[in-house]
């Protein structure tokens, strides 16, 4: 009888650990302090400042088109055509350089779009064009372009048309985490021009926002890790818990009958 118990007893321990609670799969829980609650987050994003390798999206125009015309590529115009950015755009090069028609290159390492805006036309209205000729320069990054790897539904490099893009829009548009990933430790790995740094955010807890991987930013690498649950092989939620022990049971119980004939 005891033997029984202690089976008993194991199997209850395997089926309550290796389902995974539902606090585990929600996002952003709020905790129970009504301060907390109440209060607004304050924004307090930097502005994205250019590294080598990045692609730009350099756009000039004018009250007379054909004045600059060598300035705008004109093949694949469509600016939702990710191969045309990449064969138009202008891409960073290891030198902190962009090299533009006509002006040339041009140093953008560090400096921000709007920075790099300002040097461009301040260049254009100096050595060719005067203010009545209307120049409007407009740069823009080609695509928000991350990565994310794990137990997501979709892995892989992943571009976004938009400025800002935060984790939970960089998640939903990779199909989610899977119920076997770990959203308490998602891993945020950052490229700067001295380094990488690594990030740890708590996609369960509200507080996440206040954290600096929350806002991405161009090139970021995220990785969700996977749970013990998935390791142990055990079942993911109450019912393949459940499953996984009847099957034990049908096989303990099999053994035994065998044994003793």
């Amino acid at each position: 009888m005891n033997k029984y118990s202690i089976s008993l007893l194991i199997l209850l321990s395997v089926f309550f650990t290796s389902c995974i609670p539902t606090k585990d799969l929600i996002y952003l829980q709020e905790n129970n302090s009504k301060e907390n609650s109440d209060a607004v987050t304050q924004l307090t994003d930097k502005p994205y400042r250019l590294q080598v390798n990045d692609l730009l999206n350099v756009s000039i125009k004018a009250m007379k088109p054909e004045l600059v015309e060598i300035f705008n590529s004109t093949i694949g115009s469509a600016v939702n055509n990710e191969q045309a950015i990449y064969f138009n755009g202008y891409v960073v090069d290891d030198h902190g350089n962009i090299r533009l028609p006509v002006l040339g290159e041009i140093n953008v390492l560090g400096h921000t779009f709007e920075e790099v805006r300002i040097k461009v036309e301040k260049k254009l209205l100096e050595e060719y064009f005067n203010k009545e000729a209307g120049i409007y320069v407009n740069v823009r990054l080609g695509g928000f372009r991350y990565t994310v790897n794990g137990e997501v539904s979709s892995s892989g490099t992943k571009v976004l048309y938009q400025d800002r893009v935060n984790i939970m829009e960089a998640i939903a548009n990779s199909g989610d985490i899977e119920i076997t990933g770990n959203r308490k430790d998602v891993v945020v790995i950052r490229r700067f021009p001295q380094g990488n740094q690594t990030y740890h955010i708590d996609l369960t807890d509200s507080n996440a926002v206040n954290s600096p991987a929350y806002q991405l930013q161009h090139n970021d690498y995220i990785y969700v890790k996977p749970l013990k649950q998935k390791t142990w092989g055990t079942g993911r939620t109450g019912i393949e818990s459940l499953s996984t022990i009847i099957t034990l049971l049908s096989l303990a119980t099999t053994t035994y009958l065998l044994l003793n004939r």
